[in-house]
C-alpha cells in the first residue's frame, strides 16, 4: 500500500507503524494475514481472484480449526488479520472468530462486498471492535452491478456503508481500477466524501483467478500515470479544504517512485519525505509482511496467489510454514531482488520496489521472476538516481 495522504500531507493514520517504520528489516517484519474464511459469495464479480460463486464449497476449516489457526497467528505475533473470502459475512461464525481475534490482541479487518450489511449487522460489526471495514465499489449504479454481475448490488452495498457510517464503525471503499471504470473516478471521489468515508483504496488489477483474463482490461501505462496525478490532486485538495481522509493506492509500488520523481522536480524537500518513508516500506512484501490462509488452510504469499501453497495449517503451525526457507520459492521472496529479470533488474528504485506483483509476471510471462509488466516507469525514469 502506498499511503497517498501520508506521502504528499504527512497526515497519519494506524498503518503507519505497518508501512513506514524505520529500520524493518525481513526477518523482523511480522506479516498481516488475509484470511479467506469462506470461498462463498453472493456476487460474481469478473475480477475476482478467489472464483467465488454462490455455492457451499468443501473442506472450509469450520469453528475449532480457524481458532486454531487464529491462536497461532497470535502466537507468531500477527498484528492485523484481515478476513476476506468470497464474502465473509456469508460465515455463520465470522463474530465469534472476530471475538477471539480480538482477545488475543490481534486487529480485525472485514473486506466485504457490503451488500448485506443492516443496520443490526452494522451494530454488530461495530460491538465486535473491528478496527476498519472496506467495502468494495467498482463503479457507480450500473457500471459497479455489471462488473458485480448482480443488479441492485451498488444500492445495496452504499446501503451498508450509510449503515456503519450511522454507528461511527470505521469505513472505507475499495476501488479496482480498469480500462472500463476509471472514467468514474471522480464521481468515487464526490461519493467517499458525501457519504462520509473515512479511507479509500484504489487498487491497481492483479491478474489472478477470474481476473487472470483481464490483462487487455488493465490500464495503459499512460492512463495509469493520469490515473495516480488525478487521484493525487484531489488528496491534496481535500487536505487544503480541512477534509482528513486517508488515501492509498494498493497493488503498484511504481505509484510511489512515479510520486517522489513528479514532486522532486517542484519540492526537493517534501521528495526527500517522500524518499525516507519509501525506503522504509521496502515496497512489495508477499511472503514478508503479507500473507493468506485461503478457506482449506494452506498459505500463500499473498491473496492473489492462489495457484501455489507453502503448506496447509492444518498440519503444520503459520508461522512455522511462514519461516521455512527450505520452500525454494519463499526462500526468494524474502530476498529476491537478484533474481529478478528484465526491467526490474534494470531499475535504480529496486529497493523502493522489491520487483512489484510476481503474480502479475507469471499471469504475462509465464516466469515468476520476470518484470512486472504493470510498472508504468519509462527506461529513463528507473535509472535516474535517488538522492537525498
Amino acid at each position: 500500500m502506498i499511503s497517498i495522504t501520508k506521502l504528499l500531507c504527512d497526515l497519519p493514520s494506524f498503518g503507519d507503524q505497518l508501512r513506514y517504520k524505520e529500520n524493518m528489516t525481513s526477518s523482523g517484519r511480522k506479516p498481516i494475514v488475509v484470511y479467506n474464511c469462506t470461498r462463498r459469495c453472493n456476487l460474481n464479480c469478473i475480477h475476482c481472484y478467489s472464483d467465488s460463486t454462490n455455492q457451499a464449497y468443501k473442506n472450509e476449516l469450520d469453528t475449532s480449526q480457524a481458532k486454531k489457526l487464529i491462536k497461532d497467528l497470535a502466537d507468531f505475533k500477527v498484528p492485523v488479520i484481515l478476513f476476506s473470502g468470497g464474502e465473509p459475512l456469508l460465515r455463520k461464525d465470522l463474530f465469534e472468530l472476530l471475538n477471539y481475534a480480538h482477545s488475543l490482541g490481534i486487529h480485525t479487518v472485514i473486506s466485504t462486498n457490503g451488500t448485506l450489511i443492516t443496520e443490526e449487522l452494522a451494530y454488530k460489526i461495530k460491538q465486535a471492535s473491528v478496527d476498519y471495514v472496506g467495502i468494495s465499489l467498482d463503479g457507480i449504479g450500473l457500471h459497479n452491478d455489471r462488473f458485480r454481475r448482480v443488479n441492485g448490488a451498488y444500492r445495496l452495498a452504499l446501503l451498508g456503508i450509510r449503515n456503519l457510517v450511522k454507528v461511527k464503525q470505521k469505513v472505507g471503499l475499495r476501488f479496482t481500477i480498469t480500462r472500463h471504470n476509471y472514467p468514474d473516478l471522480k464521481k468515487i471521489f464526490s461519493l467517499v466524501e458525501r457519504e462520509q468515508l473515512d479511507r479509500v483504496c484504489f487498487y491497481h488489477l492483479v491478474y489472478s483467478g477470474r481476473g487472470s483474463s483481464m490483462v487487455e482490461d488493465d490500464l495503459t501505462h499512460r492512463q495509469m500515470r493520469r490515473c495516480i496525478d488525478t487521484i493525487c490532486k484531489w488528496t491534496v485538495d481535500m487536505y487544503k479544504r480541512g477534509i482528513k481522509k486517508e488515501v492509498l493506492t494498493v497493488d503498484n509500488h511504481a505509484d510511489g517512485i512515479y510520486l517522489y520523481l513528479k514532486i522532486r522536480k517542484k519540492d526537493p524537500q517534501r521528495a526527500n519525505k517522500i524518499l525516507k518513508l519509501l525506503t522504509y516500506n521496502k515496497g512489495n512484501a508477499s511472503g514478508i509482511a503479507i500473507g493468506c490462509v485461503d478457506n482449506e488452510g494452506n498459505v500463500h504469499a499473498d491473496q492473489f496467489w492462489h495457484s501455489y501453497s507453502f503448506g496447509n495449517v492444518l498440519k503444520r503451525p503459520f508461522g512455522d510454514i511462514w519461516m521455512d526457507t527450505s520452500d525454494p520459492v519463499m526462500r526468494i521472496l524474502k530476498n529476491r531482488k537478484r533474481y529478478l529479470k528484465g526491467k526490474c533488474s534494470r531499475c535504480n528504485f529496486l529497493d523502493l520496489c522489491n520487483g512489484n506483483f510476481r503474480v502479475r509476471a507469471l499471469a504475462v510471462y509465464g516466469d515468476m521472476w520476470q518484470q512486472d509488466p504493470a510498472c508504468y516507469l519509462t527506461e529513463e525514469e528507473i535509472r535516474i538516481k535517488a538522492t537525498f
